[in-house]
């Protein structure tokens, strides 16, 4: 944007309340934000503040590091219908992004990161078997293209790369394509819990809880059982002044996955904790779980 002559207004912190002071002051038209921001601005806690601020001039949002929930995609198309939520894909190892939604018809399918941008190439993989597989079918992403790395600095053994010989970089998200070409992120291949051989993706039971009108935030992690391996535990938070319980989020959850897929613990605390690009620290909440026994 700035090679093309735009102007760019920058802040030192997140506060949205200087953030809509930003766009009114300075008619900002592209918004480029980490997910956290979104859920901010879609949040019920903070209604008052976005009715009360004009938007005309604002017409795309940018989300990027960290995939956004179904659920909170919906909240913002419903509070902003006029501006595009545009999700992006890349990795430090790709140099950037590698897909984009590039369209407003394209901004309007829910969930997708978009199509590959010109020159990169990908596949998804049966990461037990290395098989490329067809669309619709869940595997890890494959990428490859002028753009990536050819390796990690002072790794002479190749013991930590992730590139191929043939140059193909293993992103490690477990990912899919649809008919059209359209990339879906569903999680993190080792996030993944692995129920009695089955494998829960965290991501698809937080795109649950969120869904939930008195549920503001949710994180799920494997919880270590002695006969399952692992269980998922949900880490929820609940909407201002609601009363919601255990046994109710646990059920709401249950009627929408498999039986393997439900949720077998449940914590209700006062936020999710994040690093700055909006990313859940999984590892953060398993060593709470754990140590705490919740």
């Amino acid at each position: 944007m700035v090679a093309s002559g735009e102007s760019l207004v920058s802040i030192a912190r997140f506060e949205l309340r200087l953030v809509v002071r930003s766009i009114e002051e300075f008619n900002v038209c592209y918004l480029a934000v980490a997910p956290p921001v979104v859920v901010a601005l879609v949040d019920g806690n903070n209604e008052q503040l976005v009715n009360e601020s004009k938007w005309s001039s604002l017409e795309t949002v940018f989300s990027g590091g960290a995939p956004l929930t179904v659920a909170v995609i919906n909240k913002f198309k419903q509070r902003f219908p006029n501006v595009a939520l545009v999700q992006t894909y890349g990795l430090t190892e790709t140099t950037g992004a590698i897909s984009r939604v590039a369209s407003p018809y394209e901004s309007t399918i829910v969930g997708t990161v978009g199509r590959l941008i010109s020159h990169c190439e990908a596949k998804i993989v049966d990461p037990n078997t290395g098989v490329s597989l067809p669309p619709m079918n869940h595997g890890e992403l494959w990428v490859r293209g002028p753009s990536i790395m050819k390796g990690y600095i002072d790794d002479k053994q190749g013991i930590h790369t992730t590139v191929e010989s043939d140059g193909w970089l293993r992103t490690g998200d477990l990912c899919f394509f649809d008919n059209q070409g359209f990339l879906y992120v569903v999680d993190r291949l080792k996030e993944l819990i692995k129920y009695k051989g089955y494998q829960v993706p965290p991501v698809e039971l937080e795109q649950i809880l969120h869904s939930h009108p008195d549920i503001t935030e949710a994180a799920v992690i494997p919880y270590p059982d002695e006969s399952a391996g692992q269980v998922p535990m949900g880490f929820v938070v609940k909407r201002r002044g609601s009363t919601i319980n255990e046994t109710q989020v646990k059920d709401y959850v249950a009627k929408q996955v498999a039986p393997y897929k439900k949720l077998r613990r449940v914590c209700f605390i006062d936020s999710i904790p994040k690093n700055a690009p909006g990313k859940v620290l999984r590892k953060e909440l398993i060593k709470m779980a754990v140590t705490s026994r919740l």
